[in-house]
């Protein structure tokens, strides 16, 4: 239900768009008598219109297992339950008891998912697939951990976390893995990828059978909706916002304000200037442009603030940072500033600091 769904048409035999699409696109033609909302509205790309279309159009009918992002399937009960009037999703559908998640991790999300459906019977399973490829499914029950699937087409290497950086990094392949350790996936596979770092890290928390936990990415990134947004992202993003500003920045970290409330989820900024814009409305608001410009999934989850609401940026006092990494013992050419987390640890270390 929840994610992005667009697909065009190149000709007449060829098709692009996001993976999700291409899968509704090719389903057998007996799943759409078991699946709600239609194909004409799951592949709609406005996304406020979609969520109104969904809402309505799944509300009558007897709904027992959903599948979707967290965030947009948050954002879609909420909306049913504003139409309904209903207290609970389980008055709408009573005999819900299954939510197939992924693409963020759903521990921010957990809480509010069980406030929305408050039964013991409802399950929650994970899946780890991307367009490269589909990579695991949880199989147990309340596990946190995934099977890696060996017989989708992909042969797995896997690069140990402290090889990262390297010219020549060592890979090691399944049956040289070991349990509690950090590897970057580098997969190969029968649609033509050949040795390609998909950016997760991941552990092995079983060997017999091969089972795994995605721990992170090989670089800084914010993904807490979907959104994906790299250093890359936020270093073009912050050059043209000071350029529009004359503003100079020293230092900056950066980690996402999960879904509080009904409030939506946003970026918070931890930003040292060494010459302050003068007015930081307009420098929030040209900063966010500029990350929208050069992001479709982060313009995506912005669109009219339905996940995403504006940044909230706090301006630090100069040496705020040199201070706290003296505070933590971590001067020193090694030690750098987080630049982006998707946790909220250093973040709320720096504020708790100042």
């Amino acid at each position: 239900m929840g994610g992005s769904h667009h697909i065009s048409e190149v000709n007449n035999e060829a098709y692009y768009g996001d993976v999700s699409a291409i899968i509704i696109q090719n389903l057998p033609f007996w799943a759409e008598f078991i699946r709600v909302p239609d194909i004409s509205i799951a592949l709609m790309d406005e996304w406020e219109s979609k969520i109104e279309k969904m809402a309505e159009s799944t509300i009558n009918h007897n709904v027992t297992s959903i599948s979707g992002v967290p965030s947009w399937t948050l954002l879609l009960i909420k909306r049913i339950l504003e139409i309904t009037g209903k207290r609970n999703l389980l008055e709408v559908w009573p005999n819900l008891e299954l939510y197939f998640h992924g693409g963020v991790s759903f521990s921010p999300y957990r809480e509010q998912f069980k406030q929305f459906i408050p039964s013991d019977m409802m399950h929650y399973v994970e899946t780890y697939n991307a367009s490269e490829g589909f990579f695991g499914i949880q199989d147990r029950n309340d596990a946190n951990d995934m099977l890696l699937m060996l017989d989708y087409g992909i042969f797995y290497e896997f690069i140990p976390y402290e090889q990262l950086g390297k010219e020549n990094p060592q890979a090691v392949q399944l049956d040289q893995v070991q349990t509690g350790i950090n590897y970057a996936i580098v997969i190969s596979t029968n649609a033509g990828l050949w040795r390609y770092m998909i950016g997760d890290m991941v552990e092995f928390t079983s060997l017999y059978p091969f089972r795994i936990r995605i721990t992170g990415r090989t670089r800084n990134f914010i993904n807490a909706v979907g959104e994906e947004l790299i250093i890359e992202n936020a270093e073009k993003a912050l050059a043209i916002a000071c350029e529009k500003t004359n503003a100079v920045i020293n230092e900056y970290t950066a980690a996402p304000i999960y879904f509080e409330g009904n409030q939506n989820a946003a970026h918070e900024w931890l930003i040292e200037f060494e010459n302050p814009p003068l007015n930081l409305d307009y420098f929030i608001e040209t900063f966010d442009n500029a990350l929208k410009s050069i992001n479709s999934d982060y313009e995506a989850k912005r669109y009219h603030n339905m996940v995403l609401r504006p940044p909230v940026v706090k301006t630090l006092p100069q040496g705020t940072f040199y201070k706290w990494l003296k505070f933590k013992d971590k001067l020193g050419g090694q030690n750098k500033v987080p630049r982006l987390s998707n946790e909220r640890k250093y973040v709320d270390e720096i504020l708790k600091f100042i």
